[in-house]
């Protein structure tokens, strides 16, 4: 599965384009559409829309590949959409120590959707934009 159009619109849509390096809401340095910086990364004079798109093609491919081994049942599209939004957002390493995904293994799909809801703190606290974003991967969850 790739991720769809409405997981791309949502993907941008929450993440927004910044072309300026900028810190996210935990601190890390990102740039374009959530695109974390890594040491060898430079962009002193910021990032162009396409190079933008080009940094979110590889993390979106990041994000749908960590689904695809962490996930061993069946998903419609509008679940691996919120899945990939989801890790794309925390990090594999987020999803696979879940109990999100525990559940989702299980065959439990409507707990783990929920379980979805409560990912929406920056550490200790809640923020609004992480509030819409769970309940915007919810709804695409839900979808046929």
């Amino acid at each position: 599965m790739e991720l769809s159009a409405a997981g791309i619109d949502l993907l941008k849509r929450s993440e927004g384009f910044r072309a300026k390096v900028y810190k996210d809401a935990n601190g890390f340095p990102t740039i374009g559409y959530g695109h974390k910086l890594q040491k060898a990364d430079s962009y002193p004079n910021g990032c162009t829309d396409s190079e933008a798109d080009q940094m979110l093609a590889c993390d979106v491919d990041d994000a749908e590949a960590a689904v695809q081994r962490l996930v061993k049942v069946s998903l419609t599209q509008g679940q691996f959409d919120a899945l990939v939004d989801f890790t794309f957002n925390l990090g594999a390493g987020r999803l696979g120590g879940s109990s999100l995904l525990r559940f989702l293994n299980a065959g439990n799909y409507l707990e783990a959707g929920t379980q979805i809801l409560l990912w929406d703190h920056a550490g200790s606290v809640e923020l609004p934009a992480l509030k819409a974003r769970r309940k915007a991967e919810y709804e695409l969850w839900k979808e046929e």
